[in-house]
């Protein structure tokens, strides 16, 4: 009977706290998305609503591959700032969210 009750417990537990790791596909499709997204922005840099349009497209598509992220904000906000485009901000978000997943899944053992 305790056995039962605690596995109960860690089964709620774990539906409560997900640990919610990105696979290495998609991991690999969201950099390969920012890479292009961060080299197309070096050429979008004087044209700002289409570089606008390239910031949001590639925010939509990195929502829809690594989920609902917290991170993908900062990295909206970074590039929606003039001359910061010609940084990588968007691989170092994609990085940011792997690397965070996999200290994630590391503590929790």
């Amino acid at each position: 009977m305790e056995n039962e009750s605690q596995s109960v417990l860690v089964t709620t537990d774990r539906m409560l706290d997900p640990v919610r790791r990105i696979s290495r596909p998609r991991a690999a499709v969201a950099l390969a998305v920012a890479v292009v997204s961060d080299f197309l922005s070096i050429w979008t840099e004087i044209a700002l609503p289409v570089q606008w349009l390239l910031d949001l497209s590639t925010a939509g598509a990195l929502f829809l591959i690594l989920g609902r992220r917290w991170a993908l904000l900062p990295g909206l906000a970074a590039e929606a700032i003039p001359g910061v485009g010609v940084f990588p901000v968007w691989v170092l978000v994609v990085f940011s969210i792997i690397v965070h997943d996999e200290i994630k899944v590391h503590k929790r053992r």
